[in-house]
Protein backbone atom coordinates (compact mmCIF):
# COMPACT_ATOMS: atom_id res chain seq x y z
CA UNK A 1 0.00 0.00 0.00
CA UNK A 2 1.56 3.44 -1.06
CA UNK A 3 1.88 6.16 1.45
CA UNK A 4 2.45 9.85 1.45
CA UNK A 5 6.12 11.33 1.37
CA UNK A 6 7.01 12.36 4.79
CA UNK A 7 7.51 16.47 5.03
CA UNK A 8 7.98 18.06 8.11
CA UNK A 9 4.55 20.19 8.70
CA UNK A 10 6.15 23.26 10.23
CA UNK A 11 6.33 26.43 9.38
CA UNK A 12 4.47 25.60 5.64
CA UNK A 13 5.92 25.96 2.63
CA UNK A 14 3.91 28.10 0.49
CA UNK A 15 3.73 27.87 -3.32
CA UNK A 16 3.21 30.68 -5.82
CA UNK A 17 1.60 28.84 -8.98
CA UNK A 18 2.35 30.42 -12.38
CA UNK A 19 0.51 29.84 -15.39
CA UNK A 20 -3.02 28.17 -14.09
CA UNK A 21 -3.68 26.17 -17.17
CA UNK A 22 -4.80 22.31 -17.29
CA UNK A 23 -1.42 20.59 -15.86
CA UNK A 24 -0.99 23.39 -13.00
CA UNK A 25 -4.67 21.31 -11.45
CA UNK A 26 -2.39 18.48 -10.60
CA UNK A 27 -0.02 20.02 -8.86
CA UNK A 28 -2.63 21.99 -6.72
CA UNK A 29 -4.00 18.92 -5.84
CA UNK A 30 -0.84 17.21 -4.62
CA UNK A 31 0.49 20.65 -2.55
CA UNK A 32 -3.24 20.37 -1.31
CA UNK A 33 -2.87 16.64 0.13
CA UNK A 34 0.63 16.51 0.87
CA UNK A 35 1.82 17.77 4.64
CA UNK A 36 3.74 20.35 5.41
CA UNK A 37 3.02 23.20 2.10
CA UNK A 38 -0.13 25.30 1.03
CA UNK A 39 -1.12 27.07 -2.66
CA UNK A 40 0.09 30.24 -1.39
CA UNK A 41 -0.94 32.42 -4.88
CA UNK A 42 -2.02 31.85 -8.01
CA UNK A 43 -0.10 34.07 -11.29
CA UNK A 44 -1.53 34.64 -14.47
CA UNK A 45 -1.52 37.23 -17.32
CA UNK A 46 -5.27 36.27 -16.97
CA UNK A 47 -6.25 37.62 -13.71
CA UNK A 48 -10.27 35.73 -14.10
CA UNK A 49 -8.70 32.19 -14.82
CA UNK A 50 -6.13 32.78 -12.13
CA UNK A 51 -8.62 33.89 -9.76
CA UNK A 52 -11.38 31.05 -10.69
CA UNK A 53 -8.50 28.32 -10.24
CA UNK A 54 -7.44 29.98 -7.26
CA UNK A 55 -11.29 29.88 -6.25
CA UNK A 56 -11.56 26.35 -6.99
CA UNK A 57 -8.91 25.41 -5.12
CA UNK A 58 -9.71 27.49 -1.72
CA UNK A 59 -13.26 25.40 -1.89
CA UNK A 60 -11.52 22.28 -2.21
CA UNK A 61 -9.25 22.63 0.90
CA UNK A 62 -9.88 20.85 3.75
CA UNK A 63 -10.39 21.85 6.13
CA UNK A 64 -11.77 24.91 5.06
CA UNK A 65 -8.43 27.20 4.50
CA UNK A 66 -8.07 31.15 4.18
CA UNK A 67 -8.74 32.23 0.21
CA UNK A 68 -6.00 32.06 -2.07
CA UNK A 69 -5.44 35.13 -3.91
CA UNK A 70 -4.84 35.57 -7.81
CA UNK A 71 -2.73 37.97 -9.30
CA UNK A 72 -1.86 39.17 -12.58
CA UNK A 73 1.58 40.59 -11.63
CA UNK A 74 4.79 38.44 -11.44
CA UNK A 75 6.67 40.50 -9.81
CA UNK A 76 4.30 41.12 -6.81
CA UNK A 77 3.92 37.21 -6.54
CA UNK A 78 7.18 36.74 -5.89
CA UNK A 79 7.39 39.53 -3.44
CA UNK A 80 5.26 38.15 -1.37
CA UNK A 81 7.09 36.61 1.97
CA UNK A 82 4.13 33.96 2.25
CA UNK A 83 5.94 32.49 -1.00
CA UNK A 84 8.89 30.04 -0.48
CA UNK A 85 8.72 28.26 -3.46
CA UNK A 86 8.11 28.69 -7.23
CA UNK A 87 5.72 25.95 -9.37
CA UNK A 88 5.93 27.29 -13.39
CA UNK A 89 3.38 25.69 -16.04
CA UNK A 90 2.95 28.53 -18.59
CA UNK A 91 4.15 27.18 -22.29
CA UNK A 92 7.35 26.08 -22.83
CA UNK A 93 8.37 29.48 -24.40
CA UNK A 94 7.68 31.92 -21.39
CA UNK A 95 9.83 29.23 -18.92
CA UNK A 96 12.95 31.02 -19.05
CA UNK A 97 11.35 34.19 -18.31
CA UNK A 98 9.42 33.29 -15.16
CA UNK A 99 12.25 30.88 -13.96
CA UNK A 100 14.96 34.11 -13.89
CA UNK A 101 12.62 36.12 -11.98
CA UNK A 102 12.03 33.33 -9.25
CA UNK A 103 15.34 33.14 -8.85
CA UNK A 104 16.31 36.47 -8.95
CA UNK A 105 13.44 37.13 -5.81
CA UNK A 106 15.23 34.22 -4.28
CA UNK A 107 12.45 31.56 -4.35
CA UNK A 108 12.88 27.83 -4.69
CA UNK A 109 11.89 27.24 -8.57
CA UNK A 110 10.30 23.64 -9.92
CA UNK A 111 9.83 24.39 -13.79
CA UNK A 112 7.58 22.20 -16.18
CA UNK A 113 9.60 20.26 -18.59
CA UNK A 114 11.34 21.23 -20.36
CA UNK A 115 12.83 23.13 -18.25
CA UNK A 116 13.08 26.09 -21.15
CA UNK A 117 13.40 25.11 -25.17
CA UNK A 118 17.41 24.98 -25.71
CA UNK A 119 20.65 24.06 -23.73
CA UNK A 120 21.91 27.80 -24.38
CA UNK A 121 18.73 29.22 -22.73
CA UNK A 122 19.05 27.10 -20.15
CA UNK A 123 22.89 27.46 -19.17
CA UNK A 124 22.67 31.23 -17.65
CA UNK A 125 19.37 30.17 -15.57
CA UNK A 126 21.76 26.90 -13.96
CA UNK A 127 24.33 29.54 -13.80
CA UNK A 128 22.16 32.05 -11.74
CA UNK A 129 20.66 29.35 -9.57
CA UNK A 130 24.25 28.56 -8.68
CA UNK A 131 25.17 31.78 -8.24
CA UNK A 132 22.30 32.39 -6.05
CA UNK A 133 21.99 29.63 -4.09
CA UNK A 134 18.48 29.13 -5.18
CA UNK A 135 17.21 25.72 -5.94
CA UNK A 136 16.02 24.63 -9.04
CA UNK A 137 14.65 21.97 -10.64
CA UNK A 138 12.90 20.63 -13.88
CA UNK A 139 9.55 18.99 -13.09
CA UNK A 140 10.24 15.67 -14.53
CA UNK A 141 7.55 13.59 -12.58
CA UNK A 142 8.57 10.26 -14.02
CA UNK A 143 11.29 9.94 -12.16
CA UNK A 144 9.97 9.97 -8.70
CA UNK A 145 7.13 7.66 -9.68
CA UNK A 146 7.29 4.21 -7.33
CA UNK A 147 7.18 1.92 -9.76
CA UNK A 148 10.85 3.62 -11.05
CA UNK A 149 12.01 2.61 -7.66
CA UNK A 150 11.33 -1.14 -8.53
CA UNK A 151 12.89 -0.75 -12.02
CA UNK A 152 15.94 1.24 -10.42
CA UNK A 153 16.72 -1.82 -7.84
CA UNK A 154 16.08 -4.60 -11.04
CA UNK A 155 18.86 -2.59 -12.97
CA UNK A 156 21.38 -2.00 -10.66
CA UNK A 157 21.35 -5.71 -9.52
CA UNK A 158 21.87 -6.91 -12.52
CA UNK A 159 18.14 -8.79 -12.97
CA UNK A 160 18.00 -8.54 -16.82
CA UNK A 161 21.83 -8.94 -17.07
CA UNK A 162 23.82 -6.10 -18.89
CA UNK A 163 21.79 -3.47 -20.76
CA UNK A 164 21.40 -4.11 -24.64
CA UNK A 165 19.37 -1.48 -25.56
CA UNK A 166 15.87 0.78 -24.90
CA UNK A 167 12.41 1.52 -27.16
CA UNK A 168 9.72 4.06 -25.95
CA UNK A 169 7.04 5.68 -27.45
CA UNK A 170 4.66 8.64 -26.61
CA UNK A 171 2.27 9.62 -29.18
CA UNK A 172 -1.62 10.85 -29.26
CA UNK A 173 -3.58 12.23 -32.54
CA UNK A 174 -3.88 16.24 -31.82
CA UNK A 175 -6.48 18.08 -33.68
CA UNK A 176 -4.46 20.68 -35.85
CA UNK A 177 -4.72 24.09 -34.10
CA UNK A 178 -2.01 26.23 -35.82
CA UNK A 179 -2.13 28.88 -32.39
CA UNK A 180 -2.14 25.85 -30.08
CA UNK A 181 0.87 25.74 -27.78
CA UNK A 182 1.61 22.43 -29.22
CA UNK A 183 1.66 23.76 -32.97
CA UNK A 184 2.51 27.11 -33.01
CA UNK A 185 6.51 27.83 -32.83
CA UNK A 186 5.86 31.20 -30.80
CA UNK A 187 4.86 29.09 -27.73
CA UNK A 188 7.92 26.64 -28.36
CA UNK A 189 5.47 23.90 -29.94
CA UNK A 190 6.25 21.02 -31.39
CA UNK A 191 6.03 16.97 -29.90
CA UNK A 192 9.71 16.80 -28.69
CA UNK A 193 9.61 19.38 -26.33
CA UNK A 194 6.12 18.36 -25.07
CA UNK A 195 6.26 14.50 -25.19
CA UNK A 196 9.80 13.55 -26.52
CA UNK A 197 11.42 14.92 -23.35
CA UNK A 198 9.85 12.06 -21.49
CA UNK A 199 11.36 9.73 -23.84
CA UNK A 200 14.70 11.60 -23.37
CA UNK A 201 14.94 11.82 -19.63
CA UNK A 202 13.71 8.39 -19.10
CA UNK A 203 16.38 7.16 -21.11
CA UNK A 204 19.26 8.70 -19.47
CA UNK A 205 17.99 7.39 -16.30
CA UNK A 206 17.82 4.21 -17.42
CA UNK A 207 21.58 3.99 -18.55
CA UNK A 208 22.55 5.74 -15.20
CA UNK A 209 20.79 3.04 -13.09
CA UNK A 210 22.64 0.15 -15.61
CA UNK A 211 25.62 1.41 -16.20
CA UNK A 212 26.49 4.41 -12.97
CA UNK A 213 26.31 6.87 -15.38
CA UNK A 214 24.84 7.91 -18.77
CA UNK A 215 27.72 8.63 -21.79
CA UNK A 216 26.49 11.19 -24.38
CA UNK A 217 25.35 9.37 -27.55
CA UNK A 218 28.09 8.40 -30.12
CA UNK A 219 25.33 8.94 -33.10
CA UNK A 220 22.02 10.46 -33.04
CA UNK A 221 19.54 9.80 -36.05
CA UNK A 222 16.32 11.84 -36.30
CA UNK A 223 13.62 12.04 -38.74
CA UNK A 224 9.73 12.74 -38.55
CA UNK A 225 7.12 15.11 -39.80
CA UNK A 226 6.78 18.83 -39.70
CA UNK A 227 3.82 20.19 -39.14
CA UNK A 228 2.38 23.14 -41.44
CA UNK A 229 3.85 25.88 -38.96
CA UNK A 230 7.34 24.01 -39.32
CA UNK A 231 7.31 22.73 -35.26
CA UNK A 232 7.82 18.65 -35.10
CA UNK A 233 4.54 17.15 -35.46
CA UNK A 234 6.35 13.08 -35.37
CA UNK A 235 9.49 12.20 -34.41
CA UNK A 236 11.38 9.03 -35.16
CA UNK A 237 14.79 9.14 -33.13
CA UNK A 238 18.12 6.73 -32.32
CA UNK A 239 21.14 7.43 -29.58
CA UNK A 240 23.71 4.94 -30.21
CA UNK A 241 26.12 5.09 -27.72
CA UNK A 242 28.59 2.95 -28.75
CA UNK A 243 28.81 -1.01 -27.45
CA UNK A 244 25.81 -2.05 -29.39
CA UNK A 245 23.61 0.04 -27.02
CA UNK A 246 20.97 2.29 -28.51
CA UNK A 247 18.03 4.01 -27.78
CA UNK A 248 15.08 4.34 -30.00
CA UNK A 249 11.85 6.13 -29.47
CA UNK A 250 8.77 8.02 -31.40
CA UNK A 251 6.62 10.59 -30.17
CA UNK A 252 3.84 12.33 -32.33
CA UNK A 253 0.63 14.34 -32.24
CA UNK A 254 -0.82 12.90 -35.35
CA UNK A 255 -1.18 9.08 -34.32
CA UNK A 256 -1.34 6.68 -31.55
CA UNK A 257 1.46 3.96 -30.29
CA UNK A 258 1.44 1.90 -27.29
CA UNK A 259 3.06 4.27 -25.16
CA UNK A 260 5.09 1.84 -23.62
CA UNK A 261 8.97 1.66 -22.10
CA UNK A 262 10.81 -1.80 -22.99
CA UNK A 263 14.75 -1.75 -21.41
CA UNK A 264 16.37 -4.56 -22.65
CA UNK A 265 19.09 -6.77 -21.46
CA UNK A 266 20.98 -9.85 -22.53
CA UNK A 267 19.05 -12.48 -20.03
CA UNK A 268 15.92 -10.58 -20.10
CA UNK A 269 14.00 -7.39 -20.43
CA UNK A 270 11.87 -5.13 -18.14
CA UNK A 271 8.36 -4.01 -19.76
CA UNK A 272 6.45 -0.39 -18.82
CA UNK A 273 3.45 -1.52 -20.53
CA UNK A 274 1.25 1.62 -21.32
CA UNK A 275 2.38 5.71 -20.33
CA UNK A 276 4.95 4.98 -18.93
CA UNK A 277 5.59 8.74 -18.14
CA UNK A 278 2.92 7.90 -15.27
CA UNK A 279 3.23 4.18 -14.85
CA UNK A 280 2.19 2.30 -12.40
CA UNK A 281 2.84 -1.13 -13.34
CA UNK A 282 5.91 -3.00 -14.70
CA UNK A 283 6.94 -6.25 -15.52
CA UNK A 284 10.67 -8.36 -15.01
CA UNK A 285 10.90 -11.14 -17.59
CA UNK A 286 14.05 -13.38 -16.98
CA UNK A 287 14.72 -15.92 -19.60
CA UNK A 288 13.85 -19.34 -18.02
CA UNK A 289 11.93 -17.56 -15.08
CA UNK A 290 8.16 -16.80 -14.60
CA UNK A 291 7.37 -13.15 -15.33
CA UNK A 292 7.21 -11.16 -12.27
CA UNK A 293 4.30 -8.29 -12.26
CA UNK A 294 4.22 -4.80 -10.17
CA UNK A 295 1.66 -2.70 -8.85
CA UNK A 296 3.11 0.65 -7.78
CA UNK A 297 -0.19 2.64 -7.11
CA UNK A 298 0.39 6.76 -6.68
CA UNK A 299 0.26 8.34 -3.33
CA UNK A 300 -2.16 11.25 -4.69
CA UNK A 301 -1.71 11.63 -8.78
CA UNK A 302 2.27 11.18 -8.98
CA UNK A 303 3.00 15.21 -8.65
CA UNK A 304 3.89 14.38 -4.97
CA UNK A 305 7.28 12.73 -5.40
CA UNK A 306 8.86 15.91 -7.25
CA UNK A 307 6.94 18.23 -5.10
CA UNK A 308 8.25 16.80 -1.64
CA UNK A 309 11.56 16.45 -3.56
CA UNK A 310 11.81 20.10 -4.21
CA UNK A 311 10.79 21.32 -0.88
CA UNK A 312 13.02 18.90 0.88
CA UNK A 313 16.00 20.28 -0.87
CA UNK A 314 14.66 23.82 -0.71
CA UNK A 315 14.81 23.68 2.87
CA UNK A 316 18.39 21.62 2.98
CA UNK A 317 19.61 25.03 1.09
CA UNK A 318 20.48 22.96 -2.01
CA UNK A 319 20.30 24.00 -5.66
CA UNK A 320 19.51 20.88 -7.36
CA UNK A 321 18.13 17.27 -7.01
CA UNK A 322 20.46 14.36 -7.07
CA UNK A 323 17.43 12.46 -9.04
CA UNK A 324 16.61 15.28 -11.22
CA UNK A 325 20.11 17.16 -11.54
CA UNK A 326 21.02 20.19 -13.72
CA UNK A 327 23.65 17.77 -15.44
CA UNK A 328 21.00 15.94 -16.61
CA UNK A 329 18.33 18.47 -17.77
CA UNK A 330 20.77 20.07 -19.87
CA UNK A 331 22.07 16.67 -21.19
CA UNK A 332 18.78 16.51 -22.80
CA UNK A 333 18.14 19.53 -23.56
CA UNK A 334 21.26 18.96 -25.72
CA UNK A 335 20.07 15.87 -27.13
CA UNK A 336 16.88 17.93 -28.34
CA UNK A 337 18.86 20.62 -30.23
CA UNK A 338 20.64 17.95 -31.69
CA UNK A 339 17.47 16.24 -33.01
CA UNK A 340 15.87 19.74 -33.89
CA UNK A 341 18.55 20.48 -35.93
CA UNK A 342 18.09 17.51 -38.30
CA UNK A 343 14.88 18.07 -38.66
CA UNK A 344 15.19 21.54 -39.54
CA UNK A 345 12.73 23.04 -36.34
CA UNK A 346 13.96 26.68 -35.65
CA UNK A 347 12.01 29.28 -33.33
CA UNK A 348 11.39 32.93 -33.88
CA UNK A 349 13.87 33.49 -31.67
CA UNK A 350 16.65 31.05 -32.38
Amino acid sequence: MSTLPSTPVSPSFGWALVGPGRIAHRFAEAVHRLPGMHLAVVQGRDLGRAQAFADHWTREGAPPIPAIPAIADLAAALARPDVHGVYIATPHAFHGGAVRQALLAGKAVLCEKPLVASRAEALPLVGLARERGVFLMEAVWTRFLPVYATIKAWLTDGAIGPLRGLQSSFCFDAPYEPASRLYDPALAGGALLDLGVYNLTMTRWVLQQALGDCPEPEALQASGQLAPTGVDQRVWATLDFGRGLASQFTCGFDGAADNGLRIFGQHGHIVVPRTFWEATEAQLHVDGQAPVLVQAPLAINGFEGEIDEAVRCARAGRVESAVMSHADTLATLGWMDRIRAQMGVRYPWE
